[in-house]
């Protein structure tokens, strides 16, 4: 399979797996999408722009199949052709993937995509949780990480930075502040301790 062949299979596998088997799970389990979309504030924003960074992620490779070589910048052609990179980002994805779906898992009725303002879900802090405080999200950066070595066209390269940017802001101006308004002490003591996106990295002063 080719690399841009290989990114386009990943990222069905991974939105499929990500967003429509686990809404599935949620409506079963639940009896609730998980789905939250406001008309205000900033969540109305970075939802589509972070799905415009993942659409770019798949024009990327699109691309890629249809021009050949002539879709990889100059600049990024070393890391194109390189085995080595097309290796790191095939295992990336794989392990992107994983820690996405068990994350979810693991959030179980407090999973959400958005946030409601009012709304209390119950504060997951055990599992992966102890580790960082996002790990959805850690997987997410990984996987359009993945994409962007398996196939560094422009478009996939801005995808990658788009979707970077996108739960960047998410997190910190959109869930962070509905977090601390929701749970108080008890978020802020478990980000005092925990990274937000790595171990040790993104810890919320007291």
């Amino acid at each position: 399979m080719t690399r841009p062949a290989l990114a386009l299979v990943s990222l069905v596998v991974f939105t499929v797996l990500g967003f429509g088997w686990r809404t599935v799970v949620q409506v079963r389990r639940h009896g609730d999408t998980g789905w939250r979309f406001s008309r205000t504030g900033l969540d109305r924003i970075v939802g589509p722009g972070l799905g415009l960074g993942f659409v770019l992620l798949a024009v990327g490779p699109a691309w890629a199949l249809a021009a050949g070589d002539a879709a990889v910048p100059l600049g990024v052609a070393a890391l194109a052709g390189s085995d080595a990179v097309a290796g790191a980002g095939a295992a990336l994805a794989v392990v992107a993937g994983v820690l996405t779906v068990v994350a979810q898992v693991q959030m179980g009725a407090s999973w959400r995509i958005g946030v409601e303002a009012g709304e209390r879900t119950d504060l997951v802090t055990d599992g992966l949780f102890t580790v960082v405080r996002n790990p959805i999200f850690t997987g997410m950066l990984a996987f359009a990480g993945a994409v962007a070595l398996l196939v560094p066209t422009l478009p996939t390269l801005a995808g990658a930075a788009l979707a970077a940017v996108t739960i960047h802001v998410q997190v910190r101006l959109v869930e962070e502040p509905h977090l601390v308004g929701v749970h108080g002490a008890a978020y802020r003591r478990w980000a005092a301790a925990t990274g937000r996106f790595v171990p040790g990295l993104g810890r919320l002063s007291r």
